[in-house]
């Protein structure tokens, strides 16, 4: 836990020209006690491209500091000119805020920076050789990037953990040699067990299978073949019941004149014709 807390940051003087100062104000909460002051800078980032253009605005030391809630204005000059590339002076830019306590830095809040002409002709045509009388900066104060750093305060307690814990369970655990792979072992072990099946055995199942695809196609289609010649047998069985009713009727035959009977030949075709038709149908069968 920090014992200094960064509570908030305000711009005063926000936009403002180019060469003018800067001006912070800081409110940060202390929780204890401190032996040390803090150290307050300001960083303005001079080029995109390299560390080399950056410098170093202003520092400021602030204590003793008591334990609560404190503010203060923090003043910085603008940047110099001449440690800045000209192509570098228009455009966005970056400002640092910082503290840190005895050297170490356990706070820093970066904040953009758009520098531009106010004057419509620079605008359009932009000179050379910046005219920086026309150059107005803008602080990007509502968006802050804020990073904090876990750092050493007065007391050991408060360091922050340089060292992973101690695990005094590892020496419970197997060491790597005993177990290392075993389970990798144990899969190659399982497969090797497993039965291989051979192009010849794949083949021999294909044609089983295929073998039973059919026998499956031939026993549909014989039980469809068999409800065919079950509804033709029901049928022609009605049709053998009707003819034995009208062959009952032939029985009383009408008598000739010699008083011979006399068989109807429409009832010898209804009593033949159906089972022909029968037998024909059951040889194709």
């Amino acid at each position: 836990m920090s014992v200094v807390s960064l509570l908030g940051v305000e711009v005063k003087n926000n936009p403002a020209a180019f060469n003018a100062s800067y001006e912070f104000e800081i409110t940060f909460e202390c929780l204890e006690q401190l032996q040390k002051d803090l150290e307050w800078k300001l960083t303005y980032v001079g080029s995109a491209t390299s560390s080399e253009y950056d410098q170093e605005l202003d520092s400021l030391l602030v204590g003793p500091i008591p334990v609560g809630v404190n503010k203060f204005v923090f003043e910085a000059d603008p940047p110099n000119l001449s440690r800045i590339p000209n192509n570098e002076i228009l455009g966005v830019t970056v400002i640092l805020l910082s503290c840190s306590y005895d050297g170490r830095e356990f706070v820093r809040v970066g904040y953009y920076v758009n520098n531009e002409y106010t004057d419509e002709a620079l605008i359009a045509e932009p000179p050379a050789k910046p005219v920086i009388e026309k150059v107005r900066r803008n602080i990007l104060a509502e968006k802050p990037r804020v990073t904090r750093f876990a750092i050493k305060w007065d007391s050991e307690a408060s360091a922050p953990p340089e060292f992973p814990p101690d695990q005094p369970e590892a020496d419970t655990i197997d060491a790597d040699g005993e177990n290392y792979g075993l389970e990798e072992e144990e899969e190659e072990i399982a497969e090797e067990a497993e039965p291989e099946v051979a192009e010849g055995d794949d083949a021999e199942m294909e044609g089983v299978e295929e073998a039973a695809v059919a026998k499956k196609e031939d026993d549909a289609a014989s039980d469809a073949g068999s409800e065919d010649l079950e509804a033709e047998s029901s049928g022609d069985e009605e049709d053998e019941e009707e003819d034995e009713e009208e062959g009952d009727g032939d029985e009383d035959m009408e008598m000739g004149e010699d008083g011979e009977k006399i068989p109807e030949a429409n009832g010898n075709m209804h009593s033949e014709q159906p089972l022909h038709a029968v037998g024909d149908a059951m040889m194709v069968h």
